[in-house]
């Protein structure tokens, strides 16, 4: 270990770590990710599921390679469509529309009961080119409202949410990059109060990402796993927050480290010595809680796991390989003005983190009860949390498609615009159409076509799109149609798919939850080798996940969000990055407070730690939570969601679980908090000691990192 320590420092051979470094990095931008992200998720459900088995079934109809674009014309002033719009919207079916269609024909318009909305549905052939695809869909929105007056005109169906959803991630990885760059910068400026010290760790973090994504895809296409813009959006804010992190650690040791060693070099071995363990325990612990994220059903779920894991054992690596050899290049004066100079005095007696400590530990159950009860108040929100929100209502901005949707709705059929499309086979479609026209929550079911083995049947719901009252009734068609005939008859559509989805994404929940806290467990237990320690630490972790749901809940609530409810896959990533994020703060913490302990015994020790970590784990947190907070930008309700509710926890956890509630219960425990083990130097010892005035510290104690 002394030996790569002394290659990865010393003058002769620390340059050649950052050319190697460099080198490989130049080698994966040159040979490329070797493949393309989606523009946009799409539902990543297994092929077990019946929504999936209708959708290959129906590829073998003759209009499989065909899709459509339905073109909703609405009056302006809430008034009936005169006769001459009507007919000019008629007109257009035998206009230049028809020059996109597949087969030169276009269904004549659909007007509604009151007159005011029209619905023209223009067969379209699938394009897969996406600049291809909003190309055409400009086109076919200026010859739609051509001629039109005190119309309003929407392009909504498949087409228009394909086109929507393209935009909404146009250029996603660029706008969310810029800004947690920016983010990151200005917060790093501030922490050290330097003009250039804050470039190092900027450019070392930022060569990660740009690795990471590369690695993350030629990786994801050998498992024939596909990274669409949410997962690699998702992946940059992880890869910037947590290789901060550790870069805000190791910097912070290599500082207290410079005051301690006349050898800028040699503090540099030490500060990598010191805070390599809780990095790597750190890393680990966040890597693996993201691989559970592979054993699940979605393959969303599983793209995002494989992608995230990868990158911060990236951020990892690059903060404990490429980073040191990076600092060192430079001398003290990479700190101006606040330069570290050799034996300077001690900071960390000074810390007002180490008073902090000190109150703590003399009231500890009335702080450890407080801190209970101020979680518990947070929480609150989690009793009135709805879940699942319809693909209308995921969007910051309403595009174009919800919007025509929305429309079609109000003026026709509550489930016109997404039927249920039941699969059958042909000798029970006659009976299949009859049974599911009796089902409670269907308005009618007819037959659209078929081939010589199955039929297709599109049955038109009474209740909206996505609602409880659609999710009621596909459960009641799938359970009442089994019966009927030979009982294969299958049942699919934006509702069905919807359904399996959430099935799904609780299947996945019930799953990876117990997994990441049994996984976060081991390491903690491997890490402090203690079990009362890890409960504790668990116990704390968990407690603030559950009270920034709460919280975020009730802010989603206010007008400035006014969110209806919380995504279904919300709650299992933001445990996922919660917990394991978390944790960090309070491995940091604790594995200090075990270094520390082994001479100051465990009160002391605490004090200690407490006081050399807490500027440094506050600096992480606010910069971590800022970070995940940037994923508001992307106009989509889901990521907004995720990066407020981590914002929220990684606050608590910073702020409130690390700084009072973790050492309050560490006093509480005593000695007991490293059982099994006892500690090298118990509170007794360590208070006899300091009665007698022999120092519990050891004689020739020349060094007080601060990690």
């Amino acid at each position: 270990m002394n030996g790569f320590l002394r290659f990865l420092t010393s003058a002769r051979t620390s340059w050649i770590v950052l050319v190697v470094a460099f080198a490989g990095v130049a080698a994966l931008f040159a040979l490329g990710s070797g493949a393309e992200s989606e523009t946009a998720p799409d539902s990543g459900l297994p092929d077990s599921a019946e929504s999936v088995q209708v959708e290959k079934i129906l590829e073998s109809f003759p209009d499989a390679d065909t899709t459509s674009a339905l073109l909703v014309f609405a009056s302006e002033d809430g008034e009936a469509l005169p006769p001459e719009t009507v007919a000019a919207i008629q007109q257009k079916a035998f206009g230049d529309l028809v020059d996109l269609t597949p087969d030169g024909f276009i269904p004549p318009p659909q007007v509604s009961e009151d007159g005011t909305v029209a619905l023209l549905v223009v067969p379209l052939t699938p394009e897969e080119d996406v600049a291809a695809q909003s190309e055409r869909a400009d086109e076919i929105r200026a010859l739609a409202a051509d001629g039109l007056d005190d119309v309003v005109t929407y392009l909504t169906g498949p087409e228009g949410f394909e086109v929507d959803i393209a935009a909404v991630f146009d250029g996603a990885d660029f706008t969310l990059l810029l800004t947690t760059v920016i983010v990151v910068a200005v917060l790093l400026l501030i922490t050290y109060r330097s003009p250039w010290l804050w470039l190092v760790p900027l450019v070392v973090i930022g060569t990660a990402d740009a690795s990471a994504g590369i690695v993350a895809r030629r990786i994801a296409a050998l498992a024939g796993v596909q990274l669409d813009a949410s997962v690699t959006g998702i992946l940059s804010v992880l890869v910037f927050g947590a290789g901060t992190n550790y870069a805000l650690l190791l910097i912070a040791r290599y500082r207290d480290e410079l005051r301690l060693a006349e050898d800028r070099r040699e503090a540099m071995r030490r500060a990598v010595r010191g805070a390599g363990p809780a990095i790597i325990a750190s890393g680990s612990t966040v890597a693996l809680a993201l691989a559970t994220l592979l054993l699940g059903e979605l393959s969303g779920n599983r793209a995002l796991g494989l992608a995230c894991a990868i990158g911060v054992v990236v951020a990892m690596a690059f903060a404990l390989l490429v980073l040191p050899a990076a600092l060192v290049l430079f001398g003290r004066w990479l700190f101006w003005p606040y330069v570290p100079r050799f034996g300077s005095p001690d900071a960390v007696a000074r810390s007002p983190w180490g008073k902090l400590g000190r109150a703590v530990s003399k009231r500890p159950v009335v702080v450890a009860l407080t801190g209970a009860v101020v979680l518990g108040a947070l929480a609150s929100g989690l009793f009135f949390v709805q879940t699942g929100l319809s693909q209308n209502d995921r969007f910051l901005q309403k595009p174009d498609a919800v919007k025509g949707q929305e429309v079609l709705a109000e003026a026709f059929s509550a489930g016109a615009t997404s039927p249920a499309t039941v699969m059958a086979p042909v000798a029970d479609a006659q009976a299949v159409v009859e049974a599911a026209g009796n089902i409670e929550g269907v308005d009618s079911a007819r037959v659209v076509e078929e081939t010589s083995d199955w039929t297709r049947i599109d049955v038109t719901l009474t209740a909206s799109a996505e609602t409880p009252e659609a999710f009621a009734t596909i459960e009641r068609l799938r359970a009442d149609l089994d019966s009927v005939g030979s009982g294969q008859t299958l049942v699919g559509g934006l509702d069905a798919q919807a359904l399996d989805v959430t099935g799904a994404q609780e299947r996945d929940q019930a799953l990876i939850i117990p997994l990441i806290l049994v996984l976060v467990f081991l390491v903690l237990v491997i890490l402090l080798r203690a079990l009362l320690a890890p409960v504790l630490l668990l116990i704390a972790v968990v407690a603030s996940f559950f009270s920034a749901v709460g919280a975020a809940w009730w802010l989603f609530q206010t007008p400035l969000f006014g969110f209806p409810a919380i995504d279904t896959n919300v709650l299992l990533f933001s445990f996922l990055f919660l917990v394991a994020l978390g944790v960090d703060y309070s491995i940091f913490l604790v594995t200090r407070a075990q270094e520390e302990t082994r001479t100051l015994g465990t009160t002391n020790g605490m004090i200690r730690a407490l006081a050399a970590t807490g500027a440094v784990i506050t600096s992480a947190g606010i910069l971590l939570a800022a970070v995940f907070a940037v994923l508001g930008v992307l106009p989509l309700i889901t990521l907004t969601q995720i990066g407020v509710i981590v914002c929220i926890g990684v606050l608590i956890d910073t702020l409130l679980v690390r700084t009072v509630i973790v050492p309050a219960m560490a006093f509480i425990a005593g000695d007991l908090f490293w059982w099994p083990r006892k500690p090298k130097v118990t509170d007794a010892e360590a208070a006899g000691a300091a009665a007698s005035e022999v120092p519990a510290t050891r004689v020739d104690r020349k060094r007080t990192p601060v990690s």
